[in-house]
């Protein structure tokens, strides 16, 4: 082994596992990981979970919190206004379905279809044939919230009654169930959770991580001799559960068939009646998905099932995409002002600069480098008087976004108008960050960019679009190479797909041996690189336990002594949470020797560096400032944040050690990534991809994986998710197509 102090090259290619010049980081290397729902063996928990670090079940469901209103209540009361509003906007472009009733006219078709789908017969022209005259509303004017929506001015959800608390833990009691479930079940069941429960045990599976084996056990408890497996109630709810399922590894909605045979491998007799039953009662709804045509002109169509929830963000996502596609943007000054805008950057920013006088949705992709290009864009749009702003993933992309901004502020001179502002996306929808909103509800703003864009869920997403004002320009910037959103969708690789708006790759490389790095891994090559300045060095080991010893060793001498960077800039990323390498075994290693204490505040002492999972899919890194009666006071970005004591098992985890979904949005000086070797399935090649790329200085691998991360790089791209956005945003092409010609 070299001394870390001593000079040398340190490329070596990452698959190969050779060691050059670092200490226990010499080398260099490149990797790729797991698909949000992969779980491997010892790193069992995924980033699915990982995605809302502490969150597997954060906020848990009917504590009963204090009396004021947390951060992520406000946030998420917020959202379920903007939910509301989707929902009545929805209502009013068709009347409800009652619940229970028989299925007749296009819903009894879907059924139909679905049965047809199923046997292999071509579905009926009637029910599945494209409508003749009846397109869909390209530009539909949204429903405004009335006056400003101010995350104070939302309503907290409120927590369930302590009687209904009460009697729903009596019939778990009685089923053998834990009581201690008794909050989540009430809240997730609501008015009358008992007697629901009583009349449908396998309801119990509306809480999160509740199995359906669980769930059957339950269910003989409570009714004896007549629970069956063919009880048309255990059908629905576990039809319900798989989609959840579903949603939770990313779908909108699952084909018909495919969801049939999840039923079949659940013992569920006759999957096509609880398919059925579930329609019927309104519990799941049914599309019809028109593929693009195949060679010989046909278009395939497939039978999708999911959720209302996802449908209706969908369904308002694609009506609101098309407003802004539709829309004229409200002018900003003399198109010359564009483009002599234009004529002063270079390259592609000059293309986006056009692109964005002209259009209501522009696509930017690119690398890390390539944010000077929407920077330079805001800065521009500023001095030509629009209300600019960008939004990102984390706050550590905020803050990292805003640092180039005020570079580009410092590059132009003084020019007397503020520097362009930039927010969070869950800041800008809770309202917590950015310009408010105007009188009519919608966001104050000209121009927003979306940076990180492949973070956006549908809901998310939907959101975000709804609350935009008519004339608005959206800018949806992202590196399509990095792990998907955590929750359900894949809205920017859908619209890119889609080609229904002005896209543009940038040209702007990113520098060094890291930028050569990831770019190579980005096209599915995993090859050498130089570095000279140890920018990229490999570790091999033989174990996990090996593994966590050379990363501590890393993170908390080498590292500092021979790059220096230091340990509060240094971040180490592995596949999953679980295992003997995963962040639990890292952080309490890295605890242990940066940071030792009794833990007396579930486990924590001023000075630990931590995550903060407020809601499901946000990660905030910070660290503990100090504990009391009050709850554990932390410092996230620089803003102080006070979790509950109730909360912190389920909000707050070490931060040493992250996932790549939690760690997706920022960058660090130097990134640890272990790979122990019950990690290969986990590898895929956005995962290696985003874990990589997180460094801006320096990359140690630490490798105990061997060939498999080549073989992921080269092989294992993101696992497909099935949506239907592609085929909500081609019908709505075809009908501006229709009008434009008509």
């Amino acid at each position: 082994m070299v001394d870390p102090d001593a000079a040398g090259s340190s490329g070596a290619t990452a698959a190969s596992g050779t060691a050059t010049g670092l200490d226990p980081a010499d080398g260099s290397g490149a990797a790729a990981g797991p698909d949000p729902t992969v779980r491997t063996g010892a790193t069992a928990d995924s980033d699915a979970t990982a995605g809302s670090g502490a969150a597997e079940g954060s906020g848990a469901a009917g504590d009963p919190g204090g009396d004021r209103m947390s951060e992520a209540e406000a946030e998420l009361a917020a959202q379920q206004v903007e939910r509301e509003r989707i929902e009545r906007r929805k209502a009013a472009k068709k009347g409800p379905i009652e619940s229970g009733g028989k299925l007749s006219g296009k819903a009894a078709g879907l059924l139909a279809a679905v049965r047809a789908v199923e046997s292999g017969e071509k579905p009926a022209v009637g029910v599945l044939a494209e409508p003749e005259t009846v397109p869909r509303r390209v530009a539909p004017e949204p429903v405004r919230r009335p006056g400003h929506a101010s995350v104070e001015a939302a309503t907290a959800p409120a927590a369930p009654a302590p009687g209904s608390v009460r009697g729903v833990r009596l019939v778990l009691s009685e089923g053998g169930a834990p009581e201690t479930l008794a909050p989540q079940v009430a809240a997730a069941l609501g008015e009358g959770a008992e007697e629901r429960l009583r009349a449908d045990p396998w309801q119990l599976l509306r809480v999160r991580g509740v199995r359906p084996e669980q769930a059957d056990g339950f269910a003989r408890a409570l009714l004896g001799a007549e629970c069956r497996p063919d009880d048309e109630r255990r059908g629905r709810a576990l039809t319900v559960w798989l989609l959840e399922q579903a949603a939770l590894a990313g779908h909108t909605a699952l084909d018909a068939a495919a969801l049939t045979a999840a039923l079949v491998q659940r013992a569920v007799p006759d999957p096509e009646s609880a398919l059925h039953s579930t329609l019927a009662e309104g519990e799941a709804l049914a599309f019809q998905d028109t593929q693009e045509a195949d060679g010989e002109g046909e278009r395939p169509v497939r039978v999708l099932v999911g959720l209302e929830r996802y449908a209706l963000a969908e369904e308002s996502l694609a009506d609101g995409l098309a407003r802004l596609i539709g829309s004229v943007p409200e002018e900003s000054g003399p198109s010359e002002d564009w483009e002599r805008a234009a004529a002063s950057a270079q390259g592609s920013a000059a293309e986006l600069l056009r692109a964005v006088a002209g259009h209501g949705l522009v696509l930017h992709t690119g690398g890390e480098a390539s944010r000077v290009e929407p920077a330079r864009l805001l800065g521009e749009a500023r001095r030509l008087g629009l209300r600019a702003w960008a939004a990102a993933h984390s706050p550590l992309g905020r803050d990292g976004f805003a640092e180039l901004l005020r570079q580009f502020q410092e590059a132009v001179g003084p020019s007397g108008t503020p520097a362009p502002a930039v927010a969070t996306v869950a800041g800008l929808l809770s309202g917590a960050e950015g310009p408010g909103r105007d009188e009519d509800g919608s966001l104050a703003l000209d121009l927003l960019v979306v940076l990180d864009a492949p973070q956006l869920d549908v809901e998310s997403a939907a959101l975000l679009v709804e609350s935009l004002p008519d004339g608005a320009r959206l800018v949806l910037a992202g590196d399509p190479g990095v792990l998907w959103s955590v929750g359900p969708g894949r809205v920017f690789a859908d619209l890119l797909a889609a080609r229904v708006c002005p896209q543009f790759a940038s040209r702007v490389p990113d520098p060094g041996p890291l930028g050569e790095l990831v770019s190579g891994i980005g096209v599915g090559e995993l090859g050498e690189v130089a570095a000279p300045g140890k920018e990229v060095v490999i570790v091999p080991v033989r174990d996990a336990g090996e593994a966590v010893h050379r990363t501590v060793q890393l993170v908390a001498d080498s590292v500092p002594r021979a790059i220096g960077v230091p340990v509060e800039q240094t971040t180490v990323i592995t596949p999953g949470h679980g295992g003997a390498a995963g962040t639990r075994a890292l952080n309490a290693a890295l605890k242990a020797r940066l940071n030792p204490g009794p833990g007396r505040f579930g486990g924590f002492d001023p000075g630990d560096r931590v995550v903060h999972s407020p809601a499901p899919g946000r990660a905030l890194s910070g660290h503990v400032v100090k504990a009391d009666a009050e709850g554990l006071h932390l410092s996230c970005s620089g803003a102080p944040v006070v979790v509950p004591r109730e909360r912190v098992e389920t909000q707050v985890r070490h931060g040493w050690a992250l996932t790549a979904h939690q760690a997706v949005g920022g960058r660090w000086p130097a990134v640890v990534v272990v790979l122990p070797g019950d990690a290969a399935r986990a590898l895929s090649r956005p995962w290696v991809y985003t874990a990589f790329g997180r460094a801006s200085r320096h990359l140690s691998v630490v490798h105990g994986v061997e060939q498999a991360l080549s073989k992921a790089v080269a092989e294992v791209s993101a696992k497909p998710r099935t949506t239907r956005l592609p085929d909500l945003l081609r019908t709505q092409a075809r009908a501006a197509e229709e009008r434009a010609a008509g």
